[in-house]
């Protein structure tokens, strides 16, 4: 298997926060940073999957992307808000060419995503989607696979890493620990970090409920800007990804989660042991790389803040050049050589 990507490869894969919780967590050890460089992500070369696949798996039907070799390790990757599969769509043909099975899921209300039944709870909760990942794992016959993702996904790794650490062969998390609880997140802010979240509050309303189904496209270009405002992606790169928010329970599941967190609704009660366990901020004991882009937009906390929270082997990689909120879309060679990486450590 290959140690090394070649970085100046053709990037094609043929036709084919601060946590709402800013986790004050109150540690003041610094990561082991080691700083990368990586240039933007090349606007234009429009690259596309092969036709997406679908599995049944737990309350899902899961729409989603594979490359690589069916007998290579795993590796799992998860996009965030409001972004979709296509923040890898440069990522998996480097990890293809280096021997690995890339699976990159839609989370439930994304895409080509759906829930079994009209009954099951259009939940957005943490603990939710983790469970997802675990029940596709299950579906795919993966024992063991390496968990990579940012946003919503970086959260959701964390937690598989957490409660399910037998399943997680090692993680790569863009802005760290993101495992937070209802509880924590009863704790105002500074000001100015709480202007930060104001999407958070506006979901929070009907009229943001209402804002955000008729304006979920110019809503979600407008956070794309906001959280990489050094990355100049072109209107054909923003609407690939945004075809994923028509999906029918897109608006429901995003307003749910940001509810959830703020403790405006309930979850379910079948995630309650985990979100009890999750609430006491478990160490994460696998093998893992955090990695932040320097002109990242969107909250998230400081590498010092969370660089205990990781018992087992682990370094920090801040990548420079401008690279926003979207690591891998934005950085695909930096973020697919962290996961090289971190199968060795």
């Amino acid at each position: 298997m290959s140690d090394q990507i070649n970085m100046q490869r053709r990037r094609f894969f043929g036709v084919a926060a601060m946590t709402f919780a800013a986790v004050e967590l109150g540690m003041a050890a610094a990561a082991n940073a080691q700083p990368a460089t990586a240039p933007a992500s090349k606007v234009g070369g429009h690259g596309s999957f092969a036709a997406l696949k679908h599995i049944k798996a737990g309350v899902l039907d899961v729409g989603y992307a594979e490359a690589g070799p069916a007998d290579g390790p795993a590796v799992l990757l998860l996009h965030g808000w409001p972004y979709d599969i296509y923040s890898f769509v440069d990522v998996a043909p480097l990890l293809a060419d280096a021997g690995y099975r890339v699976i990159i899921p839609y989370l439930r209300g994304y895409g080509t995503t759906r829930f079994l039944s009209d009954a099951t709870p259009r939940n957005g909760q943490q603990a939710a989607l983790a469970a997802d990942m675990i029940a596709l794992m299950d579906a795919l016959g993966i024992e063991k696979a390496i968990v990579a993702g940012y946003d919503w996904g970086a959260r959701t790794v964390n937690i598989m890493a957490a409660l399910w650490p037998e399943r997680c062969k090692a993680m790569v998390s863009v802005s760290g620990y993101l495992i937070g609880s209802q509880e924590i997140n009863k704790k105002p802010l500074p000001p100015k970090a709480e202007q930060a979240w104001w999407y958070q509050f506006y979901f929070a309303t009907e009229r943001g409920r209402l804002g955000y189904e008729a304006n979920r496209h110019d809503f979600a270009k407008l956070i794309w800007e906001t959280a990489s405002p050094s990355w100049h992606f072109d209107d054909a790169t923003f609407d690939r990804s945004a075809a994923a928010f028509e999906n029918p329970d897109h608006v429901e599941i995003v307003v749910h989660n940001y509810r959830w967190r703020l403790g405006l609704v309930e979850g379910e009660a079948q995630y309650d042991a985990f979100e009890e366990r999750l609430a006491k901020a478990p160490v994460i004991t696998v093998p893992t790389i955090t990695m932040e882009g320097d002109a990242n937009g969107a909250p998230h906390p400081e590498p010092s803040a969370y660089a205990k929270k990781f018992s087992g082997p682990y370094q920090h990689r801040t990548v420079g050049g401008g690279i926003g909120h979207n690591l891998p879309q934005e950085a695909p060679e930096a973020f697919a050589q962290a996961i090289i990486d971190v199968d060795k450590l």
